[in-house]
C-alpha cells in the first residue's frame, strides 16, 4: 500500500454551485501560496452542485496534482462539507475558506504568519462587512457576541469559514448540525490558543447567497448546544441534578413547614395553604425528574464516547492523485 505523501499546508474551500467562482477563486489561491510555500494542497469539496462546478473543478484537477476534489452525494451542508474536507487534507497546516470570492485567498499569508507566532488556531475577523445590516450582520453581531461570553472565548467573528488550524486541532473533532462557526469554542475547550487578524469581507459577484435570516433562528439554537457541549457534555448531571436537587431541596423545604402547621399549629394546610402544598408537591417531582434525566444523560455521554464515532458525509468519488491510503479512508 502507498504510503500518503505528507504536505506542509491544505487549503480546504466547499463549494456548493459556485461554476462561476471556481477558476478565479483557483487562480488567486495557487498566487497566494507562492508567498507560502511549494509544499500544500488544495481541497474542493463539491457539496452537491446541481450546476457546472463539479465539471470546471474536474479539468483543474486534472490539469494540477496538488488539487483534490471530494465529490458528496447531496448537499450536506457547510458542516459536512468542511469536516470532509479536514478528514482527507493531509497538511499540518489546514485553512479553510469559502468559495464565493468573499474572501480573499491573498490574507492566507497573514494567517500562516500569525500561526507561526505559536498560536492552535487563527480565526478571521470581518471588521468591515458588505452583506445586509438587517439580514446579515444585526443577527450575527448578536449571536457573536453571545457566543463570546457563553463560551469565554475573545473573538469579534465566530462566523467565518476564514481560519487557519494546526492539523491537530481539527482531526478528531466530531462536526454535524451549523457546529463549524463554533471550532475555535470547541477547540478552546481542549486548551487550544487562539487569536483573531481583521480580514477582507467582498460583496458576493457571482452567483446567489446561501445564507439567509433563518439561519438565525438554527444559530441560537447552537448557541445552546455549544454552552452544554463545552461545560456539561461529559457531565450532565452536573447540569441536571443541581437543577434538581435545588427544586428538591425547595419543595422539601415548603414541605417541611407545611408538615410543621399542620401537626404543631394545627392548621388546615389545605384550606389555609393549598398553593403551597400543590407546589411543593411539583417542584419534589420536578426535581426528582431533573436528577433521573442527569442520570440518564450521565448514562448516554458514556455510552457516546466509547462507541464507534461514525462520519456525517457520504463521499461518492475522489478525483486527484490520492492514495490507496486516502481512499481507504472513506469507506
Amino acid at each position: 500500500m502507498e504510503a500518503v505523501t505528507q504536505v506542509r499546508y491544505s487549503v480546504v474551500i466547499p463549494l456548493f454551485n459556485e461554476q462561476d467562482n471556481v477558476l478565479p477563486l483557483y487562480s488567486r489561491v495557487i498566487q497566494a501560496m507562492r508567498e507560502v510555500s511549494d509544499s500544500y494542497e488544495i481541497v474542493f469539496v463539491d457539496d452537491g452542485s446541481r450546476d457546472q462546478t463539479l465539471k470546471v473543478l474536474s479539468e483543474i484537477c486534472e490539469e494540477d496534482p496538488r488539487v483534490i476534489v471530494i465529490r458528496l452525494r447531496k448537499n450536506f451542508g457547510q458542516t459536512a462539507a468542511l469536516k470532509a474536507g479536514f478528514d482527507f487534507a493531509r497538511g499540518e497546516v489546514i485553512i479553510s475558506m469559502d468559495g464565493d470570492l468573499q474572501h480573499d485567498p491573498a490574507e492566507i499569508p497573514a494567517f500562516v504568519e500569525k500561526l507561526n507566532e505559536g498560536y492552535d488556531v487563527v480565526s478571521g475577523w470581518r471588521h468591515e462587512r458588505r452583506d445586509a445590516w438587517l439580514t446579515r450582520q444585526l443577527p450575527s453581531r448578536t449571536a457573536n457576541w453571545l457566543l463570546a461570553r457563553l463560551c469565554r472565548v475573545d473573538l469579534h467573528d465566530f462566523g467565518t469559514t476564514f481560519k487557519a488550524y494546526r492539523r491537530e486541532v481539527v482531526k478528531d473533532l466530531q462536526l454535524y448540525g451549523e457546529l463549524h462557526r463554533f471550532i475555535p469554542a470547541l477547540a478552546s475547550w481542549s486548551g487550544a490558543s487562539i487569536a483573531e487578524i481583521p480580514i477582507k469581507n467582498f460583496a458576493r459577484q457571482n452567483g446567489k447567497s446561501n445564507y439567509g435570516l433563518s439561519r438565525t433562528i438554527t444559530v441560537l439554537l447552537d448557541l445552546i448546544c455549544i454552552k452544554f457541549l463545552l461545560d456539561y457534555s461529559a457531565k450532565p448531571l452536573h447540569l441536571f441534578g443541581s437543577w434538581g436537587l435545588l427544586s428538591t431541596a425547595a419543595g422539601g423545604a415548603a414541605g417541611l413547614f407545611l408538615t410543621y402547621r399542620k401537626l404543631i399549629q394545627h392548621v388546615e394546610v389545605m384550606k389555609e395553604h393549598g398553593p403551597m402544598l400543590f407546589a411543593a408537591v411539583l417542584l419534589v417531582v420536578c426535581g426528582i425528574q431533573l436528577i433521573s434525566l442527569g442520570l440518564v444523560g450521565e448514562m448516554l455521554s458514556r455510552t457516546y464516547y466509547e462507541s464507534q464515532k461514525k462520519a456525517i458525509y457520504s463521499v461518492r468519488e475522489i478525483k486527484g492523485r490520492i492514495t490507496a491510503v486516502r481512499a481507504h479512508h472513506a469507506g
